[in-house]
């Protein structure tokens, strides 16, 4: 079914309004911000990588606030365990039966804050919830419902007490984005308010409205051009030579369906190259293994995308 132009319309200017909603707490950081509002709307999930001080908790923070729904925060440290964050169940006396506590990972949006600190064993306890939005205790499956979001992040230069985030999991991320420091003319706004409280964003959607604009997602033309065009790209990254392990099926998915959301956030009900390019880098980087010598000779991920997109051309207009 195709979608109307009042549907592309209303999905386009509250996708605005969103990332205008959030954008007051985060300032001069607009792009980062329809990065991550793009992974929440594809029903995705989004890992903020970046130095200490930079606003990750505060930019899931407030796409949290702008959601009339529940939402919870979860400090990851090396003594968590999976129990704290999915529930346990607990024996009560007076009923003679055992009854189960969700954890924190039961609310629409989930902020797991310094997430490679938990142990493999605890970060394990995320990989069903972030892929099939259920958990299973004891036996007992438990639905998360919808919508369901998980914003975590972690700083690259902490080491000490940190646990690598394996490639399953980095593969259930949907994009990996990084707020950067901000520029002088920004810095000098944030100094001049520093008295000030932070801002608080107010909720603007309720959680049926996100579910609606993700139906519509579904709905935007892909043409076969543009999916041959992620295809190669996909296949580019598993014969780099820098790479030891490309990009999956489920990568490739993933950027389809974040690229549908793009385009209709720019007014479009079809995707087009350029919605692929904008998006390739933060949606494939994450999930490619380097060669070692790679890594020790300082090749980047994303240098690894830059230049597969430099060297894969996408369709022209006459193909």
């Amino acid at each position: 079914m195709a979608l109307t132009q009042k549907q592309t319309q209303w999905f386009a200017q509250t996708f605005d309004a969103l990332v205008t909603n959030v954008e007051a707490a985060i300032l001069g950081k607009r792009r980062v911000i329809e990065f991550a509002f793009t992974a929440m709307v594809s029903e995705g999930h989004l890992l903020l990588e970046d130095f200490p001080g930079t606003g990750k908790t505060a930019l899931a923070r407030a796409m949290s606030a702008t959601l009339k729904g529940s939402s919870s925060r979860i400090q990851f440290t090396p003594d968590l365990l999976p129990g704290d964050v999915t529930g346990i169940t607990v024996y009560d006396q007076k009923k003679g039966a055992f009854e189960f506590h969700p954890g924190p990972i039961f609310a629409n949006v989930v902020l797991a804050d310094e997430i490679n600190r938990a142990s493999p064993k605890t970060q394990s306890a995320l990989l069903e919830a972030m892929e099939e939005r259920q958990v299973t205790i004891d036996g007992t499956t438990h639905s998360l419902g919808l919508p369901f979001l998980v914003i975590a992040t972690q700083n690259p230069i902490e080491h000490a007490g940190t646990y690598r985030l394996p490639e399953a999991q980095l593969d259930r991320f949907m994009m990996k984005t990084s707020i950067g420091y901000p520029d002088p003319a920004v810095s000098m706004k944030i100094l001049e308010n520093a008295n000030v409280a932070e801002a608080k964003v107010p909720a603007i959607i309720t959680p049926q409205v996100l579910i609606d604009m993700a139906e519509l997602v579904g709905q935007v033309h892909v043409d076969s051009l543009v999916l041959d065009y992620i295809v190669r790209l996909v296949e580019a990254t598993r014969h780099a030579p820098q790479v030891r392990m490309g990009v999956s099926v489920r990568g490739a998915r993933a950027l389809t369906k974040a690229s549908k959301t793009w385009a209709l956030a720019q007014g479009r009900d079809f995707v087009t190259p350029d919605d692929v390019k904008v998006l390739a880098e933060s949606v494939l980087a994450h999930r490619i293994v380097l060669d070692p010598e790679a890594e020790f000779d300082g090749v980047t991920s994303r240098a690894v995308i830059a230049q597969i997109l430099l060297d894969t051309l996408p369709p022209s207009r006459n193909s």
